[in-house]
Parts: C-alpha cells; structure tokens; sequence
C-alpha cells in the first residue's frame, strides 16, 4: 500500500503517462465513476497534473447521495413528520440534503419521533429490537457495495418476525447509468476508470458491453494514488493500440466474478426495476426493490408512499449537470457563493463522494 504512494513510484507512472499521451491526439476524456475516485484526485493533486498532460477528467454518477432525487428524500421527510412513535435512520450526510420540504437535519418531527444517524443498517434493526413500541425504518441508500448489507438486516428482521422495522430502499445499479451516458449524443466518454468498491461485489463483466459495444477502453481502479495512475496507464495504453477492453488494475481486492456471496444474496431478495436518476431521468433496470415476499419490509409498500418520479432539485442547482460530466462545479454560479459545504444547496456539496465538495475542498 505505501508503495502506491511512494513519490518515486508516482512520478515513474506520471513519466510514463506522459510518454503515452505525447503518442495520442489530446485532449482525453476519461470519467471516473466512483465518487471516492474524485476525491483521491482532487486530494492528491491528480485532476491539475493530469490535466496539464491533456487528460480531461471527468465526474461520472458515483455518488449514491447524489444521484437521490429529491423526491425520496422528500418521502422520508414525510415519514417522520407525519408518524408518530417514529424513527428515521440513515447515514449522516443523507440527512444534510436540501429539499423543497426541508432537511432531515432541519426538519421538525412529529411528537415522539425523530431522526437518528447510525452508521450501519445493523444499527436500525438493534433498534427495532430494542424499541418494539417504535416503528423504525432504515432510509437505506446505495450501490452494490451498500445493498447486500442492508439486504442481510431484512432477511434477519423476516426471520425473528419484526414487524416494526422497514427500508426505505434507494438502491442503484452501475452499468446501466453508464450506457445511458455512453448513449447519449451530448456526453463524449473516451474512457472509464471504473469503481472499485461496486466491482469488488460485481466483478468486471458487467462493464465488457461498453467496450463491446462502444468501443471505449476501461480499467477498474483502486483509491490510492498509484492505483489510479496504473489503471490510466492501462487505458491510454488499449487508445495506443486502438483497442478497448476492460481491465482490471485492482486484482487485490476485485476478481472477474465478484462475490458470489453477496451477489446471491441480491438475487434472492432482490429484482431489478426502473428507476428515476438525478440528472439522467429514468433509466430502465437500474435500481432493484424487494421481491414480493419482502415487500412488506419495504417502507414504499408498509406506508403506501406516494413518490412523485422526477419532481426536481431545488431551483438554480446544477447537480444533475455535474453527475453526467456536462459541468465541473466551478461552473456553476452556486458554486462557492450560495451553495458551500457548511451551507448546500444541492446534494453534490453535501456527501464526501460529491464532486463539489471536492472541488471546493482542494480548489487552493
């Protein structure tokens, strides 16, 4: 681990990337997926090394907070404003994203209710537990690196035959995002630096369409600095050769099939569906709900929510831009101004994955 941080072995990587760069027509356009890969960017010093090479990156839909809309943060809000003898429990900057009904920070609950941070979906189904006269529900949001957890507390809570513990599920597949980006006439893509966590649950197949289909090269990363030079190494290397494919420069921790384990599990309990993105619309098969015999552990279905698909950010935020690699936050007028990490106004500033937190966090 330390190696993938020694200042000899990222200059060696950097000398080397210039060396391939100085063999393409540039600028390249690369989109990092995951959000923690844009934090490690900005917080090493990569994103402006690498732009001066002529590598362009760009932010991609890899913020689960993020890509939230609005409306099922709203769904939330409702449950603990109108439920009494209530709990919420989510992750803690879910509870910091502005919406039109307020914050699940800032909000009032109803008498006897609240709002709990936990830092585990475990967490809620202790408390459920320990508080059978409550009703306790998990707002739980994520990729498949988060889902297979959340899923295991369900199971449990089906199995003891709790009856007051719910999810609240936002839960979003990968790839299908990305071939709605790489669809899309206005979003130029040349490479992808795909997610670590999400593939060391899904493997690397998932992405093989993209450079079946698209023609566009990849490379699943890991978070250090030299995990990230390595994997555009790999990439600018399969544009040299006029290739793409996807490869994998987290063999660490990422194999070719994923985890069974935790892929079994999801398959289980879980069937896919379509789903509304923030930014990218409705996108088909890209999220999953509970199977029927779940459902009753499903807060949407427990409490008959009415989820009004697509009903917006709050006016002037250009988040959805951002997730689709349209706008570097800088570009935003909020940015900086009206929307700051101790006062956002959209989500992208809210969660450590965002990309303007990023921005603002390392823009000196």
């Amino acid at each position: 681990m330390e190696e993938l941080k020694h200042k000899k072995v990222i200059q060696g990587l950097l000398g080397q990337i210039r060396d391939q760069t100085a063999t393409l027509s540039l600028p390249k356009k690369i989109m990092e997926v995951c959000g923690t890969h844009t934090m490690a960017l900005h917080r090493y010093g990569l994103k402006k090394i690498l732009l001066d090479v002529g590598i362009d990156m760009l932010t991609g839909p890899g913020c689960p907070v993020c890509i939230t809309p609005n409306e099922i943060h709203e769904a939330a809000i409702e449950l603990v404003t109108e439920n009494r003898n209530f709990i919420l429990t989510t992750f803690g900057d879910m509870t910091r994203v502005p919406t039109r009904a307020d914050s699940l920070q800032t909000l009032v609950p109803a008498p006897d209710s609240q709002v709990k941070i936990v830092y585990s979906p475990t967490e809620a189904l202790d408390l459920a537990r320990q508080k059978p006269h409550k009703e306790v529900v998990f707002f739980g949001v994520g990729f498949e690196t988060t889902i297979p957890a959340i899923a295991l507390t369900v199971k449990a809570a089906a199995a003891e035959n709790l009856q007051n513990f719910s999810v609240l599920p936002a839960f979003w597949l990968v790839p299908p995002p990305l071939r709605a980006l790489v669809s899309a006439d206005d979003v130029k893509v040349q490479g992808f630096l795909y997610p670590g966590h999400v593939s060391a649950i899904i493997g690397t197949e998932p992405y093989n369409f993209i450079a079946e289909e698209f023609g566009i090269p990849g490379a699943v990363a890991g978070f250090e600095p030299g995990d990230i030079l390595l994997a555009l190494r790999s990439i600018l290397a399969q544009m040299q050769r006029g290739e793409a494919a996807v490869t994998n420069e987290y063999s660490r921790v990422v194999r070719k099939e994923g985890n069974r384990t935790a892929l079994t599990l999801m398959e289980a309990m879980l069937e896919p569906k379509d789903t509304y993105w923030r930014g990218l619309g409705r996108i088909p098969q890209s999220g999953l709900q509970f199977k029927p015999e779940y459902r009753e552990y499903d807060a949407v279905n427990k409490y008959a929510l009415e989820i009004q698909e697509g009903s917006g950010d709050l006016p002037g935020c250009r988040c959805g831009e951002v997730l689709q690699g349209k706008l570097a936050p800088p570009e935003c007028p909020l940015f900086g101004e009206t929307c700051k990490p101790d006062s956002p106004y959209g989500p992208c500033m809210v969660s450590y994955e965002g990309a303007c937190l990023a921005f603002y966090k390392y823009r000196r």
